[in-house]
């Protein structure tokens, strides 16, 4: 599904608009983006939590060359699946 797919069934199931939809879409992506950038999490009931995970430097391997490289340590972002999604899924 992408984001247009997710804003008209956000339009649908409540009936706004398909721009109002969609705005409201951007605002929420735009809101947990800042947050993780922050450092911080999101928890959101009965779905999962967002959160950042830092990966440490590492030593990797050139595929092409097999030389040794570094790899610069970097945050990535994070999805824990609640139990309520978890047992949606997994009847």
């Amino acid at each position: 599904m992408t984001k247009n797919e997710l804003a008209e069934q956000v339009a649908e199931r409540t009936g706004l608009a398909a721009s109002q939809a969609r705005q409201a879409i951007e605002t929420a992506i735009e809101a947990v983006s800042d947050e993780l950038a922050g450092g911080g999490e999101v928890a959101l009931a009965g779905f999962g939590k967002f959160s950042v995970s830092q990966r440490a430097a590492r030593q990797g391997r050139n595929p092409s060359t097999g030389a040794t490289i570094n790899i610069a340590a970097s945050k990535a972002a994070k999805f824990s699946a609640a139990s309520a999604l978890k047992k949606r899924l997994n009847p």
